[in-house]
């Protein structure tokens, strides 16, 4: 193998394909407005169709539009023949992928796709192509040349028909209003979920086993609170359960720094932090990373909207809760 050779050719591909994707922006026209319209405009599923590197490309843009408020699946369009045709209903709208626009599987169905009075949108490299005359809307993305340096392998033209399906559904996300909440809700498991759903509410410690001593305390109970609650502070509140502050293991260690100290002698709102940073109810747990991170802090206290404290966390519960 010639490594020079093989990082140039490398290379090449990629200056190929990105020149490639470039050169789609002029094609972000009246067409593609059309297409996102129609798609809008859908009451039922947008069906993806596509054969061999194009069904693969299809399958992707179907993912991308569900998870982004666009309803959508893909149909083998091989099967689509054998009965799946009538997974598509008059509501719905189909969104082809073919490099060629000549697909034998896809020119069979779109006698089938024209009775059901169905729109069709194609995405080809041939304007001039079955499916692109028989589209309702054509979209081209038409490459100069592949990145394989035979010309046969479906390179350059599948990330134009990526990048232009994504716009696609892009654009939809963005008619649609599509919020953040939205997409965790189309998103549940994994950590972009637990990211975007998961709330303090849902992983703070609360009750008995919040970390908590009155402002009459002194340090040593507060040492002890911290002892036995295990979260490396306490927080320190007054008759009504207001936030005063909170005191941590950094805190101790500036007490200690200042020479020979007896715990048992000084209260903990002499050497507590007051104000300090603070988690409110309802508060995403990703937010309270963020906090985290900024104030290189470990803990927070969670208040209610009166400013009671209802809460206690610390990394430790946004590691174990999977949001790190």
């Amino acid at each position: 193998m010639n490594q020079e050779k093989l990082i140039t050719l490398a290379k090449a591909v990629i200056e190929n394909e990105a020149k490639a994707i470039e050169a789609l922006s002029d094609r972000i026209d009246e067409d593609f407005f059309k297409a996102c319209s129609i798609m809008h405009a859908c009451h039922g599923r947008i069906v993806v169709m596509g054969m061999g590197k194009s069904g693969h490309i299809g399958g992707k843009i179907a993912a991308t539009l569900a998870s982004t408020g666009s309803p959508a699946f893909f149909v083998h369009p091989g099967e689509a023949s054998h009965g799946d045709m009538g997974m598509i209903t008059q509501s719905d709208v189909v969104l082809a992928f073919s490099n060629s626009g000549e697909t034998d599987e896809i020119s069979t169905l779109l006698p089938l796709i024209k009775r059901k009075n169905v729109p069709l949108i194609a995405l080809t490299g041939n304007v001039n192509s079955s499916l692109a005359r028989a589209a309702t809307v054509h979209i081209d993305v038409s490459v100069e040349k592949e990145a394989c340096p035979l010309g046969l392998a479906p390179t350059t033209s599948t990330t134009a028909a990526l990048a232009m399906g994504d716009a696609l559904a892009i654009a939809l996300l963005e008619s649609k209003g599509f919020t953040a909440d939205d997409f965790a809700l189309s998103h549940p498991g994994g950590q972009l979920g637990r990211r975007l759903l998961l709330k303090v509410d849902d992983i703070m410690h609360s009750g008995t086993t919040i970390p908590k001593v009155s402002n009459s305390a002194m340090l040593s109970e507060a040492l002890m609170e911290m002892t036995r609650k295990g979260l490396g502070m306490t927080t320190v509140v007054d008759t009504s359960e207001n936030l005063l502050g909170i005191f941590t293991d950094g805190d101790l260690r500036r007490v200690l720094d200042h020479g020979d100290v007896n715990v048992h002698n000084i209260k903990v709102t002499d050497v507590m932090t007051s104000p300090c940073k603070k988690a409110e109810l309802g508060m995403l747990a990703v937010e309270t990373l963020r906090i985290m991170d900024q104030y290189k802090i470990n803990s927070l206290p969670v208040v209610d909207a009166q400013g009671q404290v209802v809460g206690a966390m610390n990394m430790h519960d946004l590691l174990k809760a999977g949001v790190v």
